[in-house]
């Protein structure tokens, strides 16, 4: 019962930490494929950081630029160009670039998310990265204190702080291993483990045909419970679904000589 607890405690950290990166800062702010109200936008834009240690800006630039420059030589995190393991400290050093020249106003940054009204976090602003980390740990310990049992506080910082693993394994897993079902000028790949592990980002292939889409998903047993959340956040009034931006079914879809030209032009506008 108590490896149970943990479990459950680590899950559902874990699901609040890929809900805001997968749902709010890569469908809503990178894509524009869900769209929010003023209030919910500031929450994300603003205090994001706070539950995920990742500053919702620089996360965009950085995921932006993956997408203008996929596979390249400049993309950011591509297993091509910096290996399978090697993305994990690539993403990390990308990242700390990004926000740094977000930081110091580069325009060659800035321009990428000059749509996002809002500015880099107080915390990165101000050199107190860390404080969000602490925020967690806080809370984590507050669990394991009033429970008695410090496993589950320590369930729910993992759970909480787990994006630079997620972040590996699509970046990684979703560029070298698995199928594909478009044609498209990167080596993006859909790998159905991936998904099941972080709400659907594994399905890269089909993300990366239709970046402007909320659901990853094409084929009936490519799973993508990302999109499922979006569903009920939409009932709920909290997003909106850019529902004709939606990757179409596979019989409403034909292909043509003009999907590759098709499918860098959606690419490169993201």
């Amino acid at each position: 019962m108590y490896l149970l607890a943990c479990g459950a405690v680590f899950l559902a950290a874990y699901l609040v930490n890929m809900t805001v990166i997968s749902v709010f800062y890569h469908r809503g702010l990178t894509h524009g494929a869900v769209r929010f109200g003023p209030r919910t936008r500031h929450w994300v834009g603003v205090l994001g950081v706070w539950t995920t240690g990742i500053d919702p800006k620089a996360w965009v630039c950085m995921h932006r630029q993956h997408h203008q420059f996929s596979d390249s030589p400049e993309d950011p995190h591509s297993p091509v160009h910096k290996g399978f393991w090697g993305v994990l400290t690539a993403q990390l050093r990308s990242y700390e670039t990004v926000l740094r020249g977000l930081i110091r106003r580069q325009s060659e940054v800035t321009r990428v998310v000059a749509d996002l009204e809002f500015d880099v976090s107080w915390p990165n602003r101000v050199g107190h990265w860390y404080l969000p980390y602490l925020l967690q740990l806080g809370v984590a310990i507050a669990i394991g204190a009033a429970s008695g049992y410090w496993a589950l506080g320590f369930s729910y910082w993992i759970g909480m702080m787990s994006h630079p693993v997620q972040g590996w394994i699509i970046n990684s897993f979703g560029h070298a291993l698995g199928g594909r079902n478009f044609e498209t000028p990167d080596n993006s790949r859909n790998n159905k483990v991936a998904a099941w592990l972080v709400l659907g980002e594994g399905l890269q292939n089909n993300h990366h045909r239709f970046p402007a889409s909320a659901k990853f998903a094409f084929h009936p047993g490519e799973i993508d419970m990302g999109y499922a959340i979006c569903r009920l956040l939409e009932r709920i009034g909290i997003l909106q679904i850019h529902h004709d931006g939606l990757i179409p079914s596979p019989r409403h879809f034909r292909s043509d000589t003009g999907s590759l030209s098709r499918a860098r032009s959606e690419t490169l506008a993201s």
